[in-house]
């Protein structure tokens, strides 16, 4: 009988969480560092000596003999070298176990065979990680799982200060929201909220075959999906798969890619069969942008980890077989003050919602106006191959708003009134079964970004992907438009005026219709929106003056 876990003791054990922190920092030092965290102002040295003390004695009594600056390279994957906590021998040949605040706060590895986009030549390969406090270190077994490692998460740039990183221009892209966001409210009188953070829910999608198989297909071993065999018997109905009963051998598995996740304080949530054979799917709740980055990372690692120790392989290829589903995850992305309020929920009269219809206006202007962007965002081989096929959506951006959402745009664009339909019900007919609310939003399968319900879901991301390059363009196109705003508000434009201009300009992006029909290409063709539909084409958009002037004003990529 497998041992009972309680989920509520182990969650979070690995991570030097802010109970750790309150529980072993002085109260000063505490105080201090969640005055960064908060506010992001500089940590002074003697704090960060303190915090990098007690780090290490809580990482020593859970076994660890090393460190580590984790960071994520322009690969997509993670990054790590390993520092033991020993300091030079004494006289007496015996030695102390040391880490202080400037190795916890920078790091040095070489730089020199990283990608780099030709940033600087060989002989200026130093490269610097910085610690990232806002996403809590943590403990991982090593490759042998009988030592562990402290895990310190951290941005990396090279010598002269460029990123190297998925990191660094993401966190960049979360100042540039949380400074334009708050130039917005207060605009709209909101003087309490103090800090704007974008929130996101990666969904990871993944296929599991036996590992003994899987060493047969060189296809697999090389390319990560099949080059050669007879297509599947069976077509997109699958209904012995799809939500079906979860096998005994996978669920063994789940259960331990659950509790390696807990402990790391990832909150996995939801578990269950996709469409395709052998497909699966894993959840977690929503966390702060840059932590659910870390912990997508951390995620994909598990994965693959767990099903090898399962004999199992995980197949995370955006489109590892063909004439079924591909994989990707489903990025749930919204934008939240300190204070609670999710500039993405409509409340009960989004008409006189502010800072909602601000923040769709914003949304709508920056995906008509940085589409190539987000398709560039999503860009990819293996992801090529998954779009536009078996329920992904398709290469061509659009967004979806659903009805209710459309009648109130319409409202504002052309002075049609709303009609106020009282909120439908849904009822089954059956007197035992309760009634309840139903959703303002469909959840269209076919649009790459859809509006649903208090979030937009950015459907096209890879399953392999880091989710940090596709979220650094979300936050900044939506941190663009509201700067651009915030400034015609400041020279004298009436809130109303602005919003009206910003989505007549606009709203031809949108489209509620089915993204796979003929008529949206036609309609995207007429509008120019298939620009930068292949990959090449995508990455070239990172030429254009409009999307480089973005990215400086707003010290993104700079």
């Amino acid at each position: 009988m497998s041992e009972i876990i309680n989920v509520a003791e182990i969650f979070g054990e690995n991570v030097f969480n802010d109970s750790v922190m309150q529980e072993r920092l002085p109260k000063k030092v505490y105080k201090e560092l969640k005055r960064t965290i908060q506010e992001g102002k500089e940590l002074e040295q003697s704090i960060a000596d303190v915090v990098a003390h007690e780090m290490k004695e809580w990482a020593i009594e859970k076994g660890a003999t090393h460190y580590s600056h984790w960071f994520q390279p322009l690969t997509g994957a993670t990054a790590e070298k390993h520092d033991s906590f020993i300091s030079a021998p004494k006289s007496d040949g015996k030695v102390l176990m040391e880490f202080s605040g400037k190795e916890l706060v920078k790091g040095e590895p070489d730089a020199s065979s990283f990608p780099s986009g030709g940033l600087r030549a060989t002989f200026e390969a130093r490269g610097y990680t910085a610690w990232d406090c806002t996403s809590p270190a943590f403990i991982k077994k090593d490759a042998t799982g009988t030592g562990a490692i402290l895990y310190i998460p951290t941005a990396f740039c090279s010598y002269t200060g460029e990123a190297l990183d998925q990191k660094t221009p993401l966190l960049r892209s979360m100042e540039a929201i949380n400074k334009q966001a708050l130039r917005l409210l207060r605009l709209f009188g909101n003087t309490t909220s103090q800090r704007v953070t974008p929130s996101v829910g990666a969904e990871q999608e993944y296929f599991l075959v036996d590992r003994e198989k899987y060493l047969k297909r060189k296809d697999l071993i090389f390319t990560g999906r099949t080059l050669f065999g007879a297509m599947p018997p069976k077509g997109q109905e699958l209904d012995d798969h799809y939500f079906g009963a979860i096998r005994e051998r996978i669920a063994l598995f789940m259960k331990d890619v659950n509790e390696e996740l807990w402990k790391l304080g990832v909150s996995a949530k939801t578990q269950h069969n996709e469409v395709a054979p052998a497909q699966h799917e894993l959840a977690p709740i929503y966390a702060q942008c840059n932590v659910a980055v870390d912990h997508n990372q951390l995620v994909m690692e598990t994965l693959k980890q767990v099903a090898y120790r399962h004999g199992l392989h995980c197949l995370l290829h955006e489109k590892p077989f063909a004439g079924v589903n591909g994989s990707g995850k489903h990025d749930n992305w919204s934008v939240i003050t300190n204070t609670g309020i999710n500039l993405f929920n409509p409340g009960n009269n989004p008409a006189e919602n502010k800072p909602f219809i601000a923040a769709l206006a914003c949304t709508i202007r920056a995906v008509d106006m940085y589409a190539d962007l987000m398709r560039m965002s999503i860009a990819s081989a293996g992801n090529d191959h998954r779009l536009g096929a078996n329920e992904a959506p398709p290469a061509i951006i659009s967004m979806f708003l659903g009805e209710d959402l459309e009648a109130l745009i319409d409202e504002i664009c052309e002075g049609k009134e709303i009609k106020k339909a009282n909120t439908s019900r849904f009822a089954t007919g059956v007197s035992v079964v309760p009634t309840f609310s139903k959703d303002n939003t469909d959840r269209n399968r076919t649009s790459p970004f859809a509006f649903t319900g208090n979030k937009f879901e950015f459907r096209g991301v890879g399953s392999s992907q880091s989710i940090a390059g596709s979220n650094t363009v979300l936050n900044s196109i939506f941190a663009d438009s509201m700067e651009v705003m915030a400034d015609e508000i400041d020279g004298c434009k009436s809130f109303e005026t602005v919003v009206k201009e910003f989505i007549t300009k606009h709203r031809r992006i949108i489209f509620n219709g089915d993204g796979y029909s003929a008529k949206w290409e036609e309609k995207a063709k007429e509008l120019g929106l298939l620009n930068n539909k292949n990959t090449v084409d995508a990455l070239n958009c990172l030429k254009d003056q409009k999307n480089v002037d973005m990215s400086k004003r707003l010290g993104v990529y700079s």
